[in-house]
């Protein structure tokens, strides 16, 4: 069946969203062929005031922003020209909420991708308080995505239908939104049908982003009672109302037991440690119950600015084996990218080094962080510490699958399967994040070895001048400086060159070892397609899982589909092991493999005596940089320059004792 109006046509059965006053269709123009979103209203609509009616079109009218759905015409229907049509911009990529829905996205959007809904929603909300508009249902239902011709999302806010204009120091008494996003006290009136005087301000939208921002960083609810919101609204309302000050989420997992309070975003999210620790203080203060305790647009508007304008620096401590992304103001200085770098490994600035693309990175603390190289995940600064580091390991937890159910029941099924699909993606992005960790410590290393490597070099080249000039000295003792060497024995120190040049020449040795067995664990990570054998097993429980939706719809099964059903839910307990024996014996296998070849094997135990041996030849040159300095400018006559008797540069940052902060 379609319906139309003057200038647009559609199917009645191609419904993008379905709400209580109206429903929306894609349509196109009859002319053009353009893809259109029509909002049809039906009879419940005419029973609201007419200025309710026409506030949604008068508002649309008003509002021209890229981050909100632009309104094209409003038109009547041909069978009856007293229905309103809104005739609205098409968003392929469905709202945010159809987003949250896909497995893939469980346990919530990635980093990417959240940052650019946090940026949309930011500037769409700050366009709507430009014009002193209140949208008063934000949801991700109401957050429409449009996909560029470059595969970039572009969210838009949309159904303005219980909007309203309200100035920051104005209040409204009418309830409106949905109910897990609904600010408590509106909540309290709306859903609980209690009676209370309370008015309500501008910042009850402030809690529906709050929500709607958690839910698209975790994929989960921020507030959820035992059976859920819509199940338990008591104990939904008591969560947020008793909620204690920067607590961001509460989940009661028991029937009647406690409410278990979270103040720090899940560990199995996709954002990074640095996102979340800018997002945290946000969702704090903006899900406030207490309206003159919540932050206020201002102050939500310059907390996510402040985050959005911020640079990302991607930073991979080697010796602990943890990637990490710093956010940072571009016209901060150094010393500020070195505190946050302190924050997140626990790296004091002053024992932090840095490699990029394979040669040491000298930052000053004072050079702008603008000045930076351009970094990505793949392409990281090292970071590299005086004292040894303690290898961090793996950051995320094994995902949690959810349990079978015990009895054939198509919904059941249908519901695990949907929940599997999402916990294997979760296993998949582990996986693939395991691999990458072990791409970069052995890059990282390499680069290690390779600096060191120069720095012997350069070790050789001064024990060569220094043996040349050894007859030189001994001149230089008896005839022009007798004094300057009346407590030294320099002639001890002479006939140690050779032991010099020999410690030096086998730490090359050892060195050239190490480069052969970390070229083993390449090949054997070029080798290994445990990631490759995951995505097939998540292939084939993503089949099974459109089975279970087909068979779900379908409801009553003949004998033969219910058979199959039953087979394929064997099928699904067969892949689950496969995955978790992939990831257990495989992946974090093969991770803790890398590491203890490179942290424990090799630098820790073939190192060990070497270490030892290498400090006394530092010390022994320290003491012929203190002859030489005495003796004047005597070595720069003849081509000797100091700096060579220095430990200066990466050599001794894996082989150095502690010795305190």
């Amino acid at each position: 069946m379609t319906a139309s109006t003057a200038n647009y046509i559609w199917s009645m059965e191609d419904v993008l969203g379905q709400g209580a006053t109206a429903s929306v269709h894609k349509a196109r123009n009859k002319k053009t062929g353009e893809l259109v979103a029509v909002k049809v209203f039906n009879v419940a609509s005419y029973s609201r005031p007419y200025e309710v009616q026409m506030r949604e079109f008068e508002m649309l009218r008003r509002l021209s922003h890229v981050n909100i759905v632009r309104l094209f015409a409003v038109e009547e229907m041909h069978m009856n020209p007293k229905q309103k049509v809104l005739v609205m911009e098409f968003c392929s990529g469905g709202s945010l909420l159809n987003l949250l829905e896909e497995p893939e996205n469980a346990f919530g959007l990635s980093e990417p991708e959240f940052l650019v809904v946090l940026q949309c929603v930011v500037n769409g909300m700050n366009h709507l308080r430009e014009n002193g508009v209140v949208h008063r249902d934000i949801k991700p239902g109401n957050i429409m995505r449009q996909v560029g011709d470059d595969g970039r999302s572009v969210y838009k806010l949309t159904d303005f239908g219980a909007a309203r204009e309200l100035e920051d120091n104005e209040k409204f008494v009418s309830i409106y939104g949905t109910e897990e996003y609904l600010h408590p006290d509106m909540y309290e009136r709306a859903v609980l049908r209690k009676p209370q005087l309370k008015s309500f301000g501008v910042t009850v939208d402030l809690w529906s982003i709050g929500v709607t921002f958690y839910h698209a960083a975790t994929g989960s609810l921020p507030f959820v009672p035992y059976g859920g919101p819509r199940r338990n609204k008591q104990i939904m309302y008591k969560i947020t109302i008793e909620k204690p000050p920067q607590a961001i989420a509460g989940v009661q997992k028991v029937e009647e037991g406690p409410i278990e309070w979270s103040y720090q975003l899940p560990h199995n999210c996709q954002l990074s440690e640095g996102l979340k620790a800018q997002l945290v203080p946000v969702l704090a203060n903006i899900l406030e119950a207490n309206q003159e305790k919540c932050w206020g647009f201002d102050q939500f508007f310059a907390a996510t600015t402040d985050v959005l304008h911020r640079v990302t620096v991607y930073v991979f401590s080697l010796q602990q084996a943890t990637p990490h992304t710093i956010y940072v103001h571009f016209y901060s200085t150094a010393s500020v990218f070195f505190e946050e770098v302190q924050a997140q490994t626990g790296v004091s600035p002053e024992r932090q080094h840095f490699l990029f693309q394979g040669h040491r990175l000298l930052l000053e603390p004072s050079m702008k962080v603008v000045n930076l190289p351009q970094t990505t995940e793949d392409r990281p600064i090292f970071l590299l510490s005086h004292w040894p580091e303690k290898a961090a390991g793996i950051m995320s937890r094994e995902p949690e699958t959810p349990a079978m159910p015990s009895r054939f029941d198509v919904m059941a099924d249908y519901s695990f399967s949907k929940a599997l699909v999402g916990v294997i993606h979760q296993f998949l992005r582990v996986a693939c994040s395991l691999h990458k960790t072990r791409e970069l410590i052995l890059q990282g290393f390499y680069a290690y070895i390779e600096n060191v490597r120069n720095e012997c070099v350069a070790s050789i080249q001064f024990h060569s001048h220094l043996s040349d000039s050894t007859e030189d000295i001994g001149r230089l003792r008896q005839v022009r400086a007798p004094t300057v060497f009346a407590s030294v024995t320099v002639c001890s120190h002479l006939q140690n060159l050779p032991l010099y040049a020999n410690g030096i020449r086998e730490f090359q040795n050892r060195l050239d070892h190490l480069h052969v067995d970390l070229a083993k664990c390449s090949t054997a990570l070029a080798e290994d397609k445990c990631v490759q054998k995951m995505d097939a097993l998540l292939k084939r429980i993503v089949c099974i899982h459109q089975q279970y939706r087909k068979d779900r719809l379908t409801g009553k099964l003949c004998y033969n589909d219910e058979q199959i059903h039953k087979f394929e839910k064997i099928n699904l307990s067969t892949h689950i092991k496969k995955v978790k024996s992939l990831y257990r014996d495989d992946c974090l296998q093969k991770f803790h493999s890398v590491l203890a070849a490179v942290y424990f094997s090799l630098f820790r135990l073939r190192m060990k005596h070497l270490k030892a041996e290498m400090e006394a030849v530092a010390q022994e040159l320290q003491s012929n940089n203190g002859i030489i300095a005495r003796c004047g400018g005597f070595f720069t006559d003849h081509g000797c320059t100091e700096v060579f008797l220095h430990p200066s540069g990466l050599f001794f940052f894996f082989f150095s004792p502690v010795s305190g902060p």
